[in-house]
């Protein structure tokens, strides 16, 4: 039997929505996105969204909209994928990376407290696998050190606070405390690339919540100028009238109709996938023995994950053997995965000078850690051949 790890779920009438598209003569932004992002703006009881071409667009991008550059710290997770902190880079500021919990993987809040300065200018937590950080924690950090931050524009002055921007890319479907993901966080970044559990193949959205819409009222079309090269009509918009102006230099990181088709499509049937993956993770939860492997916290205080990854911890593994169980469960079929290696690891933080023995937990979590397959239409057998040959060459 072969296990991939996580395969891409279309659906007939995923291919009918995006055929749709193709057939109507329209292909970039338009409509279909307009619509996306209504839809997703619905489900997550955020104030609104913009769609873009992914989710490291969208943590840029809101990084701009609030002035964020040279001589900013942003806080992040040690323990995260490069798109967290690379965005940062981008616009100047420097990544101020805390170390995680050890259950979660998560960001560690008492560490956050201690991070701030007076020029932290926003914090990144990621909802790693898809469970929700310790949001209330995070805004109550931020509340309690108003009196050292420092605006430096319009935006950051009226909220008069460290901002709070969500890498929610693994957590689309997720809840905080009742609330889903989207509607707590000040900016939420989602992420639809092909491994998602929502697809657009590639893509992207960024939201606002409905308490910072007051702070920025003007979101939407700020945002759009931001992803459209700072022009004041879409391609669509144009139809009735070529005129247009140029107000700022933006970028270019819109999604197309194309891709929001299958957005949307698979959005309709979003319910369903989070309760297969569910289902999956919960049957291997009632695989393991807790003697030898630690099983990933999949809810918490109210808190509940989007299974977006499987997360399995094995007792008193070291990285290189965890590497050589990797390579032995391909051999028998089965695509294992590790999520993540911790940022100072990798050469371009190494050589920006991250010591990484600033964060032990991220690093005993990333030595004994390992992903299992989880995806949409994972079969009960594939999960008991995964777990049973697991078992054995433990």
């Amino acid at each position: 039997m072969t296990v991939p790890f996580s395969p891409p779920d279309i659906t007939e009438a995923d291919i009918e929505a995006v055929t749709k598209v193709l057939r109507s003569g329209w292909l970039t932004t338009g409509p279909v996105c307009a619509e996306f992002e209504a839809i997703l703006t619905a489900y997550t009881a955020a104030a609104g969204t913009i769609v873009l071409n992914s989710a490291t667009a969208a943590l840029e991008l809101a990084l701009h909209f609030l002035g964020i550059g040279p001589g900013d710290e942003v806080i992040v997770p040690a323990y995260t994928y490069t798109a967290t902190a690379s965005a940062v880079l981008h616009c100047g500021a420097k990544p101020i990376m805390v170390d995680i919990e050890e259950d979660s993987f998560n960001l560690n809040t008492d560490l956050v407290a201690k991070a701030i300065t007076a020029h932290t200018k926003a914090i990144i937590p990621v909802d790693v696998a898809g469970l929700p950080c310790n949001y209330r924690q995070l805004f109550k950090i931020a509340h309690e050190h108003k009196n050292i931050f420092k605006a430096a524009n319009n935006r950051q002055e009226v909220l008069g606070r460290i901002a709070i921007i969500a890498d929610a890319a693994h957590s689309l479907g997720a809840t905080y405390q009742g609330q889903p993901s989207g509607s707590y966080a000040d900016l939420t970044a989602f992420s639809f690339h092909a491994v998602k559990n929502l697809t657009t193949a590639e893509g992207g959205a960024l939201q606002i919540s409905k308490v910072a819409l007051k702070y920025w009222p003007n979101f939407y079309r700020e945002l759009r100028l931001l992803s459209m090269h700072g022009q004041t009509k879409s391609a669509l918009e144009k139809q009735t009238g070529w005129e247009y102006d140029i107000e700022l230099a933006g970028y270019k990181c819109n999604l197309t109709d194309i891709a929001a088709a299958l957005g949307l499509s698979q959005l309709n049937r979003y319910p369903a996938i989070l309760a297969k993956r569910k289902a999956a993770a919960l049957h291997y939860n009632g695989s393991f023995n807790e003697s030898v492997f630690i099983l990933p916290l999949l809810s918490n205080d109210g808190n509940e994950s989007s299974y977006h990854l499987y997360l399995l911890r094995l007792q008193n593994y070291t990285e290189e053997k965890r590497n050589i169980l990797i390579s032995r469960l391909r051999a028998q079929g089965i695509a294992a995965n590790v999520h993540y290696q911790p940022l100072p690891s990798l050469t371009l933080y190494k050589n920006l000078g991250y010591n990484p023995n600033h964060y032990p937990v991220a690093y005993h979590n990333y030595n004994r850690v390992i992903s299992l397959p989880l995806f949409n239409n994972i079969s009960p057998q594939q999960l008991d051949y995964v777990s049973k040959t697991l078992k054995q060459l433990a």
